[in-house]
C-alpha cells in the first residue's frame, strides 16, 4: 500500500506541477486548469452518486449538468465583450440561482402523489436537498479554486501558478504529514467515529508539514504571494491544514453514512478521486479569502 501510494501520488503531483507550468503559456485560457477541474468534478460526482446508493439518489442529470456550468462559469466572465459583462462572482451566482430553481422545476415535472394520494414519504423534498449539496460541495467549492488563477494581471500568469500551488499542495501536504506521522508516532485517536485511524500525532505532523509547504512554496516559488512574512506563512498553512482536514473528515462522514470505505478504486493507494480531493475542496474558499485580501 505505502509503496503505492508513492508511486501514484508522484504521478499526481508531476501532472499538477505540469497543468500550472503549461497553463502559463496559455493565458488567460487556462485550459488545462478547466480540463483538471471539470474532470475531477465530474468524476467525484459520479462516485458521489455510487456512495449514495440506488435510494438516495440526486437528480443525477441535472448534477452533471450543474457541476459542467458552474465549473464553466469561472472561464465564461473572463471572455472579452460587448455590452454588459459580468463579474466572475456574479455569474457564478447567478449559474447556482438558476440551478435552484431547475431543480424544484425537476421535481415539479416528475412528482406524483401515490395511489392513496400520499406522497412518497419526503423523497422530492430530500432529492432536492441532496442535489444542491452535491451542486455546493462539487460544484460551488472548485470556483475557488479556479477563481485564484484570476486574482492576478493576466500577463503574469506566474502568480496564478503560484496561487494555485498554494491552495492545492499546502492540504495535501498535511494529508501527507498526517499519514506519516500517524503510523509512525499515532496513539490518540481524534475522530474515533467518523475515521478510527486519525490521530492527534497524526494531525500535528500535518499541521507542521503544511506550515512548512506554505512557506517552500511561497519562498521557493517565482512570486512570493504571501510576502516574505514568516507571520503569514504560518497563518496561512496553519488556516489551511485545518480546513484540509475537516474536509477530509467531512467526506468521511459520508462515506460513514454510505457504510464504505473509499470513495471508489479509482486512484490506487488513493481510494478515488474523492478521496484525493476532499482536503482541497475545503482548503480552497479559505486560501481564496487570504490571497484576496493580500493582493
Amino acid at each position: 500500500m505505502l509503496q503505492t501510494r508513492l508511486w501514484v501520488g508522484t504521478v499526481l503531483v508531476l501532472l499538477t506541477i505540469g497543468m500550472l507550468v503549461a497553463d502559463q503559456l496559455l493565458a488567460p485560457w487556462y485550459p488545462f486548469l478547466l480540463a483538471f477541474i471539470l474532470g475531477l468534478s465530474l468524476a467525484a460526482s459520479k462516485e458521489l452518486i455510487d456512495l449514495l446508493g440506488p435510494t438516495r439518489r440526486p437528480q443525477v442529470p441535472l448534477l452533471y449538468a450543474g457541476v459542467t456550468l458552474l465549473a464553466t462559469s469561472n472561464w465564461w466572465a473572463h471572455i472579452p465583450r460587448h455590452g454588459w459583462s459580468p463579474g466572475a462572482w456574479e455569474l457564478i451566482l447567478a449559474a447556482f440561482g438558476a440551478l435552484t430553481l431547475l431543480v424544484f422545476l425537476w421535481e415539479m415535472a416528475c412528482f406524483r402523489p401515490a395511489d392513496d394520494g400520499s406522497t412518497s414519504q419526503d423523497a422530492p423534498i430530500e432529492r432536492m436537498a441532496r442535489t444542491l449539496w452535491a451542486l455546493a460541495y462539487l460544484g460551488l467549492l472548485p470556483c475557488f479554486l479556479a477563481q485564484a488563477r484570476w486574482l492576478y494581471p493576466v500577463n503574469q500568469p506566474e502568480e496564478g501558478s503560484v496561487a494555485l500551488a498554494l491552495l492545492i499542495f499546502v492540504p495535501k501536504c498535511c494529508d501527507i504529514g498526517a499519514y506519516g506521522a500517524g503510523r509512525v508516532f499515532g496513539r490518540h485517536p481524534m475522530t474515533p467515529v467518523l475515521s478510527p485511524k486519525k490521530t492527534w500525532e497524526g494531525a500535528a505532523g500535518g499541521l507542521a508539514l503544511g506550515v512548512l509547504s506554505a512557506g517552500l512554496v511561497n519562498r521557493l516559488g517565482p512570486v512570493p504571494l504571501l510576502g516574505k512574512s514568516l507571520g503569514h506563512e504560518i497563518g496561512f498553512g496553519v488556516s489551511l491544514s485545518i480546513a484540509g482536514t475537516l474536509g477530509d473528515l467531512a467526506e468521511s462522514l459520508i462515506k460513514r453514512a454510505c457504510r464504505r470505505k473509499d470513495a471508489s478504486a479509482a486512484v490506487p493507494g488513493f481510494g478515488g478521486v474523492l478521496d484525493v480531493v476532499d482536503s482541497v475542496l475545503f482548503a480552497a474558499p479559505v486560501g481564496y479569502i487570504w490571497l484576496r485580501s493580500l493582493v
